[in-house]
């Protein structure tokens, strides 16, 4: 069911001179997100500079996004990224439930509440 997915959309701003240990830790964390259960998507966009990174997370539901942020890609991995580049953005789309709702705000997330569409 549509409104039970939660994406979440990260932008990512690499600092001077990290893109290669940037690429090397977002290689790790979709490794590792791979073998979460409830992860749908975890894809990696880049500016044609390289110097801009989008990350589009989807996850089945609130509990697959919970599971992914108490686990070791979160925990471990985005210490280690945020330590070579900064966000310029974090949005929510759907309901990640409360301990998430209460992380990503945290962070500076935006939380967008399912309103109405279709998925196919």
């Amino acid at each position: 069911m549509v409104e039970q997915v939660v994406r979440l959309t990260v932008d990512l701003t690499v600092n001077e001179r990290q893109l290669e240990e940037f690429k090397s830790i977002a290689e790790t964390m979709t490794a590792g997100s791979r073998n979460e259960p409830g992860t749908l998507g975890y894809e990696w966009f880049s500016s044609g500079d390289s110097k801009r990174f989008r990350l589009v997370e989807t996850y089945v539901n609130a509990d697959a996004v919970l599971a992914h942020f108490t686990g070791a890609v979160v925990q471990e991995l985005v210490p280690k990224l945020a330590a070579v580049c900064t966000v310029s953005g974090f949005e929510v789309y759907g309901d990640p439930g409360p301990e998430v709702t209460e992380m990503a705000t945290g962070f500076g997330a935006e939380i967008f509440q399912y309103w109405l569409g279709i998925s196919r």
